[in-house]
């Protein structure tokens, strides 16, 4: 009977160790309460022994020594408490057997569990939990079934015969609850595992998958391996033994369970999943199943971790491009603008705040002299030697150019702003090798405090300040000083009245009209920005237009000159008058990418072609990061929008921008025009001019004609197109448009009377004939 309880059992796998639930205390209970504890211990040794000989020495010898452990103290139980088999009533019976049982029960309990613990790395406590109540119902069954055997024992032998399959169909009932309470836990432990999985971040996918897994198969040991970095991670459910690289893994004895981690479809392949045992073990079907389930959804939570790194990675050097100097690796004006805005918002809890502005005195000449390439150098030499003598909590930026700030947060006091610059404009004193040259460049810097009003824009305008006040006056550094802003008190006034009147749509739009010189026909027409101040009344460009440009407000205000120009071309063409209209356009606007995507979609948005706009152009913008002028010019160019070279011949580099620049036409200087008559030098530019027009196929537009003298002089030198007083003087768009209607002489669409009547016969210069002979389509008007 012994051994036949112990041969029927429930097997449950706890990592590489199988743990067995059988009768056998049960039998040994009885045999105990109707035989003699000596024979009792006897056939217990026995009947273990055959029942358990195919198990290994050790778990042979521990499971005959805990049985007979139980069977002397179930017999000395007996003895105890008065056993008299087979005289006992019914109740006697019970109580005694349960008390025995009990003890019984107890020592099974006690022998067991902790060796169980030991094997499988678990506590004391949690495996003496783990199935209580299905352990607890097992005992009370088996009480039952020994309380019913000796009963019937009692009364009548024979009826032992419905005992054994009363034992098989309570053991198969409770073998089944036993199957489906693991795999109950199985599933739910695999449900919170996938979702605990459900994380971005892959360092902690990794940790949940090893240490869920550990405890979801009872594994001793979970490896996974990944193909993408050759990342190899390890552990238990302890947490995470080893994270390096595949291939410094090392094996253990036992079994070792693969899984691929791919997905459903298996056309994704990210690794491989490992379960490690330390001894032999044969997964179950359904925990084959579950281990495909498990690795297919680690294989989604690895792809989905490393997507969003990835997402991450590419939003971090994003951010970090739009924030940082392509060149150098500084800070840019926009970061520089944010992080100043921020700190100034809590100024007075983090000390005082300054900045200084620094500028390269006659860098121009490195680009010129040396090329562009050898002033790139120069300005990454310079950006290493501020960063250097930089402290840690500056933020060193560069603004374009050759132009850089430092930004100085929490400075104990405003004099320690000035002993810093000094170290700043001190580290640029040494020559800088250039490809085995040495450079000396000097440099001007200018401090500020922060302001009580104004922000960062206003900080950045005093800097600015003081930085042009020690160019002026030839010192390498200054301090901004009120009484020396030359700015003076107004124009401070109206930068901090710029973001209202932006908002307000302060300014507005004149327009100047361009004409054929020899019918008086408009052309074209410039359009000329002024603010129409609510107490200053309308202001002239020029006292503002430097303080919008270092305000942060350019974009904004660019985009509304822009669209007023668009609308005003667009009504006169409307009625009846297809002109373009020219717009001035700022060099920093010129460094700003995201510019020809703005001024294309104002183009679309009111309809008009952009060969009907003419964007105006500075010789200062080729100063210096020419590769972003170059992109924003050529693409600006390619989609249709003319370019004009404003002023021109009054840079330095004139000739050279033209081989940079892909403009369509040049504007020559009113200096020139003004003084062509009485200087010879200002006639030899304007020829020498239109020459370099005829040559690269550019028209040529003088500005500042004031008299018909000038206006027929410029004709005969071949001349095309002029604007001035002698015209018209800069007017709104409404005003232009009634003058174009009404015309010259009533013919609509003039402003002047022509040159020559219809029909006349003309004797043309020899640099007329020329113009003529090289571009016939120049000169529509002239009779034949």
């Amino acid at each position: 009977m012994i051994a036949l309880g112990a041969f029927v059992k429930t097997r449950v796998r706890v990592r590489s160790t199988v743990h067995l639930i059988s009768w056998s205390e049960a039998a040994i209970v009885i045999a105990a309460a109707i035989a003699p504890v000596p024979w009792v211990v006897l056939c217990t040794c026995i009947g273990i022994t055959i029942a358990s000989a195919r198990l290994p020495p050790i778990k042979l010898a521990f499971g005959v020594g805990k049985n007979i452990l139980v069977a002397a103290g179930a017999g000395i139980a007996f003895a105890l408490l008065g056993w008299t088999w087979p005289a006992m009533q019914a109740p006697q019976l019970v109580g005694i057997l349960s008390v025995a049982y009990l003890l019984a029960a107890f020592l099974d309990e006690v022998l067991a569990i902790p060796v169980i613990a030991l094997a499988s790395g678990t506590k004391i406590s949690t495996q003496f939990r783990s199935n209580l109540d299905l352990r607890l119902a097992g005992y009370a069954v088996r009480f039952v079934v020994a309380a019913l055997t000796l009963l019937t024992l009692q009364m009548d032998p024979r009826l032992l015969l419905a005992v054994p399959p009363l034992v098989l169909s309570l053991h198969l009932a409770y073998s089944a609850r036993i199957r489906g309470r693991t795999e109950q836990q199985a599933w739910q432990r695999l449900a919170r595992t996938t979702d605990a999985l459900n994380v971005v971040d892959l360092d902690n996918v990794l940790t949940t998958a090893v240490t869920q897994a550990a405890e979801l198969f009872s594994a001793d040991e979970v490896e996974i391996e990944l193909r993408d970095g050759g990342r190899t991670v390890r552990g238990g459910t302890g947490g995470i033994t080893f994270d390096g690289s595949t291939g410094t893994s090392t094996d253990v004895d036992g079994t070792i369970v693969p899984a691929p981690l791919e997905g459903h479809d298996r056309t994704v392949d990210v690794g491989m999943l490992r379960l490690r045992f330390r001894g032999p073990v044969q997964l179950s079907e359904r925990e084959q199943y579950t281990l495909r389930t498990f690795a297919s959804a680690l294989c989604t939570a690895v792809r989905n971790a490393q997507a969003y790194a990835e997402l991450a990675r590419v939003a971090d050097e994003h951010a970090y491009a739009a924030s940082h100097d392509a060149l150098t690796g500084l800070a840019n004006r926009r970061h520089l603008l944010d992080e100043g805005t921020e700190q100034l918002s809590t100024r007075h809890a983090d000390g005082v705040t300054a900045l200084v502005l620094i500028d390269l005195n006659h860098f121009k000449e490195v680009n010129d002299t040396l090329g562009h390439a050898a002033g790139d150098q120069v300005l990454v030499q310079v950006a290493d030697r501020l960063r250097g003598a930089a402290q840690p909590s500056d933020l060193v930026a560069r603004l374009g150019g050759d132009e850089f700030a430092v930004l100085m947060r929490g400075l104990p006091a405003p004099a320690v702003a000035a002993h810093r610059a000094e170290t700043l404009l001190a580290a640029l004193h040494e020559p800088f090798d250039l490809d085995g040259m040495r450079i000396s460049v000097e440099a001007s810097g200018g401090i500020s405090g922060a302001p009580s009003n104004g922000g960062m824009a206003e900080l950045l305008r005093r800097a600015d300040v003081a930085m042009y006040q020690a160019k002026r006056a030839g010192q390498r550094i200054s301090t901004y000083a009120p009484t020396r802003d030359t700015a003076d008190l107004g124009r401070l006034t109206l930068g901090g009245d710029l973001p209202r009147a932006v908002a307000d749509h302060e300014f507005v739009v004149n327009f100047q009209p361009i004409v054929d010189l020899g019918t008086g026909e408009v052309t074209s027409a410039e359009a000329l920005a002024r603010w129409h101040h609510p107490t200053h009344g309308l202001i002239d460009p020029l006292r503002f237009l430097e303080a919008v440009e270092r305000s942060g407000l350019l974009p904004a205000f660019a985009e509304a000159i822009l669209d007023q120009a668009l609308i005003a071309a667009v009504s006169w063409r409307d009625a009846g008058f297809d002109v373009p209209v020219a717009v001035n356009v700022s060099p920093r606007s010129l460094l700003d990418a995201r510019f020809p995507g703005s001024v294309l979609a104002r183009l679309r948005a009111h309809d008009l072609p952009p060969d009907r706009l003419v964007l105006e152009l500075t010789e200062t913008l080729t100063l210096s990061q020419l590769d972003v002028v170059d992109r924003v010019l050529s693409r600006l160019r390619d989609e249709g929008v003319r370019l004009a070279l404003d002023d021109f011949g009054t840079g330095y580099s004139s000739l050279s921008l033209l081989s940079r620049i892909p403009v369509h036409e040049l504007k020559i200087d009113r200096s020139f025009v003004t003084t062509m008559e009485s200087s010879a030098e200002a006639a030899a530019v304007i020829r020498s001019t239109l020459d370099l027009g005829r040559s690269l196929d550019l028209d040529v537009v003088a500005e500042g004609v004031e008299s018909e003298p000038q206006r027929r002089a410029l004709w005969e030198l071949g001349c095309v197109a002029g604007q001035g007083h002698l015209f018209a003087r800069p007017m709104p768009s409404g005003t232009l448009l009634a003058a174009m209607q009404r015309g010259s002489g009533g013919r609509p669409g003039t402003l002047a009377a022509p040159l020559h009547d219809t029909g006349a016969v003309i004797r043309l210069s020899q640099n007329r004939r020329q113009a003529g002979r090289s571009k016939p389509d120049r000169l529509p008007h002239l009779p034949a």
